[in-house]
């Protein structure tokens, strides 16, 4: 079994941010459901204006939204745009969906 890219959304922006809680990203449900990413799945997120990157997992938000809470909070400013990338497990490559997002909607799906 080989690590691949199952997707990835590029230049979601974040909406706001939350220290006391237990730590997640929390993403609009359908982007969520376009990029194949369940709620509790592990994602894997770098900050583009700063160049943090960190694991954490996704849950499912309102329309527009990118909430980052607990720890992962304090790695990003609401206004940043992020990467999340989710991966799979398989034997080999299959379809890898990038996400292009303009003012947190799907502007563009490209499958690889």
């Amino acid at each position: 079994m080989k690590k691949y890219l199952k997707s990835k959304i590029h230049g979601i922006k974040v909406t706001a941010k939350k220290i006391d809680y237990e730590g997640s990203i929390v993403i609009d449900n359908k982007i969520m459901d376009e990029a194949e990413i369940e709620p509790y799945e592990i994602v894997y997120v770098v900050d583009v204006c700063n160049g943090e990157r960190f694991e954490t997992y996704a849950l499912p938000g309102e329309e527009g939204e990118c909430t980052l809470l607990g720890g992962a909070a304090r790695r990003v400013e609401i206004g940043d745009k992020l990467l999340v990338f989710s991966y799979i497990y398989a034997e080999k490559k299959e379809k890898t969906k990038i996400l292009i997002i303009e003012d947190n909607k799907i502007k563009e799906i490209k499958c690889l």
